[in-house]
């Protein structure tokens, strides 16, 4: 189970976090993630945006000139 949360760590450096009932009691690990500025402002790439930009040559795969002797 993971749960993320996002909090502000205020001037006193102090938190005091609710833990949700569905967690189980015992020993957790915390992991501090800095939010930085440029990472939440990125836009999202939206899938085929591209689409019909970039076309590949039939022959792509054919042997070329230049390396006959070397086949």
């Amino acid at each position: 189970m993971s749960i993320s949360q996002m909090v502000e760590i205020p001037a006193n450096r102090l938190l005091t976090i609710e833990v949700p009932q569905e967690v189980p009691t015992g020993q957790v690990i915390l992991t501090f993630t800095p939010k930085v500025a440029e990472q939440s402002q990125q836009k999202r790439r939206k899938v085929g945006s591209v689409k019909g930009d970039y076309w590949m040559a039939e022959d792509f795969d054919a042997p070329l000139e230049d390396f006959k002797e070397y086949m």
